[in-house]
């Protein structure tokens, strides 16, 4: 399982997500100069959706028997990222000029193209074994 190139996308791709747990999302700063953080776990919408990424990452790391199921909850991960991405994105065009966001707003972007790149392993490991599967079948007769 862990020998495969996609498990360690999929790996890493759950670790930017659980680091998204940890860390601010933006910095406001007042007008008298005090600096606010706004962390993810903060609100609900970054919340429920990075528990949810993160519970479909980690089923599909261990999922690695059934390949198909596998490589669908990896899309399924990745387009949830992009809703993430799609999420601060918004909030950066409402709130741009009085927030600062920090290095982690591209966390989910860079898990969910690490999501994209898994699931088409998986996909070249599913026709390999088709094939392979194959040409045993005609060996046989």
């Amino acid at each position: 399982m862990w020998q495969r190139i996609q498990t360690l996308y999929l790996a890493i791709a759950c670790a930017l997500t659980a680091s998204l747990f940890f860390c601010n999302i933006a910095n406001v700063i007042g007008a008298d100069g005090v600096v606010e953080h706004i962390r993810y776990s903060e609100k609900l919408i970054y919340l429920v959706l990075t528990i949810i990424c993160m519970l479909t990452g980690v089923l599909s790391i261990f999922t690695w028997k059934l390949r198909l199921l596998q490589m669908r909850l990896a899309v399924l991960t990745a387009l949830l990222l992009l809703g993430i991405q799609g999420v601060i994105v918004s909030d950066w065009f409402a709130n741009h000029d009085v927030m600062v966001f920090s290095v982690t707003a591209v966390f989910p972007l860079i898990a969910s193209i690490l999501c994209f790149m898994a699931s088409r392993k998986i996909f070249q490991d599913e026709i390999m074994v088709r094939a392979s599967s194959r040409l045993r079948d005609t060996r046989k007769r």
